[in-house]
């Protein structure tokens, strides 16, 4: 088939989260669109999923957080959402003694200088980790509001935020000068560089700036920092995309992978119903590795760039009750309601980097694990509530995907998740194992989700949830934004063709900023087109 003339204004490719934003806003202002999703449904790594047979759980499979969705794109969409936040940050025991551990109780300074006071010796850390978390806080009320924006230029940030030096100590040197600055002890280093390495194959002290740039998105999320929990699990914020988009007018066809896409707007596509569609304009909701490859299937000459690479290994967990702790100056109900940190020392996390750059998995595995339940127990059934259950989500550190390539992805998987468990029985006062609720027939609610997995399920190119590098949010001042592509972060070699997902620039997590900015671009073009 041949088509001669668009048969749309816009077609996005990929229906993940920020395709339907972008279908929601383009839709909306009166624009044709199609999306189409390899899948049978939409939501990419944004989706609930019931993991075990039997078992009325509905997990947040992949991504668990939100934090740089902005307000504006709730409005603007009109989303029936409800983000709830946690009253504990986080805890962290001691790998040398689990009885202790820093616990961040953000309603309530004496119960976290307490935890300090036991773990550290004195509060002097305790402020010393406030003094960093104000001198950060900045960052966030000057760059987040811009991330909605066509890209500032770094001088005009810079300016704006006034604080040279912090400018320098998160874009000029390696983040782990301003965590040894900051702070004293070497566990409370590791908690902010946490931060840091999110997906992210990176050390303190990686001259690349890789670390320091997922340290500013973290920190910069709704203006605060904070990470919220979507009350019904991240299915539901897919749900109201989808719900928007559809509203809007925006057609989504899915079980439609799309097979090719040509530098002049067609796209071809299989399933069920195989055709070809032609846009004005066409947006790249999926990963710049695959459009590559999708080009080349349409015979464009095509210089691709190096694969990305994911870092992570992924563990749900459906529990009977959370575990017991060493520390009995600690709640579990609040140690595990935040982030709870293990084996994530500054040493720590860069010794997993060491050990993992010469191919071993980590020993002990850097992860942290927070749970959903506790802050939102609408995603477990009637049963499960009353029986007291409990989910786990357990997010594993230093894991690149170059660690799995021409293994065995059973047995990887099944490795990982002995990892895990070794690791975080390493500060609990009882085996996880005995904590795992099971099946109906037998076998134990808990899954491991790696880079593999994700290459294979959701066409992320190795693994990687950020589908590359991220950037800084912001553009150099010597940089060319006269054209709407480039001024809002979402150009491609095509002139036709925007990326619309997490590897635009400011994409990444599940903020929607990568399908807003690239509608925002493909309505100030499409006059033109």
């Amino acid at each position: 088939m041949t088509v001669t003339r668009p048969t749309h204004d816009v077609v996005i490719v990929g229906g993940g989260h920020n395709a339907l934003v972008a279908a929601a806003y383009l839709a909306r202002a009166g624009r044709s669109v199609v999306v189409l999703e390899r899948l049978d449904h939409t939501g990419g790594a944004a989706v609930s999923e019931s993991p075990w047979a039997g078992v009325s759980a509905r997990l947040s499979r992949y991504s668990y957080l939100v934090s740089l969705l902005p307000a504006r794109i709730v409005d603007d969409l009109g989303l029936r959402l409800t983000l709830r936040r946690r009253r504990y940050s986080s805890y962290t025991p001691d790998p040398t003694d689990p009885a202790r551990g820093v616990l961040v109780d953000t309603g309530d300074a004496r119960v976290t200088d307490a935890s300090f006071h036991r773990t550290a010796g004195s509060t002097a850390e305790a402020d010393r980790y406030r003094r960093l978390s104000a001198r950060v806080t900045p960052l966030a009320r000057t760059v987040f509001p811009s991330m909605t924006e066509p890209l500032p230029t770094a001088s005009a940030l810079r300016a704006a935020l006034g604080d040279d030096a912090l400018w320098d100590a998160i874009t000029a040197r390696p983040l782990g000068t301003l965590l040894r600055d900051s702070l004293e002890s070497d566990l409370v280093r590791g908690i902010a560089l946490t931060d840091g390495l999110i997906g992210t194959f990176s050390h303190a002290d990686d001259a690349s700036l890789r670390q320091n740039r997922c340290y500013l998105y973290h920190v910069i999320g709704g203006g605060t920092g904070d990470w919220d929990v979507p009350v019904g699990g991240m299915g539901h914020v897919t749900a109201e995309l989808d719900r928007a988009a559809r509203d809007a007018g925006a057609e989504i066809r899915t079980g439609a992978p799309v097979t090719s896409v040509s530098p002049d707007g067609e796209v071809r596509y299989g399933g069920t119903d195989a055709g070809v569609v032609a846009g004005r304009l066409v947006l790249a909701a999926v990963g710049p590795a695959v459009l590559d490859h999708l080009l080349a299937a349409a015979g464009a000459d095509v210089q691709r760039a190096p694969e990305p690479e994911g870092a992570q290994v992924k563990v749900n967990m459906l529990l009977r009750r959370l575990p017991r702790l060493h520390d009995r100056h600690v709640a579990p109900a609040a140690a595990f309601a935040g982030t709870f940190h293990v084996n994530e020392t500054m040493t720590q996390l860069n010794t997993a980097y060491t050990e993992a750059v010469v191919g071993r998995i980590p020993e002990p595995l850097p992860a942290e694990i927070y749970c959903h339940s506790l802050t939102d127990p609408s995603i477990l059934g009637a049963e499960l509530q009353e029986a007291g259950a409990q989910t786990l989500t357990l997010f594993g550190l230093q894991v690149p995907h170059r660690l799995l390539d021409g293994s065995d992805p059973d047995a990887m998987r099944a490795t990982l998740l002995a990892a895990a468990e070794r690791s975080l029985d390493s500060v609990l006062a009882e085996p996880l194992a005995d904590c795992i609720w099971e099946t109906p027939t037998g076998a134990p609610c808990i899954e491991a989700r790696t880079t593999a997995d994700l290459e294979e399920s959701l066409g992320m190119t190795g693994g990687d949830i950020f589908h590359g590098p991220l950037s800084w949010p912001w553009r150099e001042d010597e940089a060319d934004a006269a054209a709407p592509a480039e001024a809002w972060g979402v150009d491609t070699a095509h002139s036709r063709i925007l990326r619309c997902g997490s590897s635009a620039a400011r994409g990444g997590a599940v903020s929607g900023l990568g399908g807003h900015n690239a509608a925002m671009a493909a309505l100030a073009l499409l006059p033109g087109c």
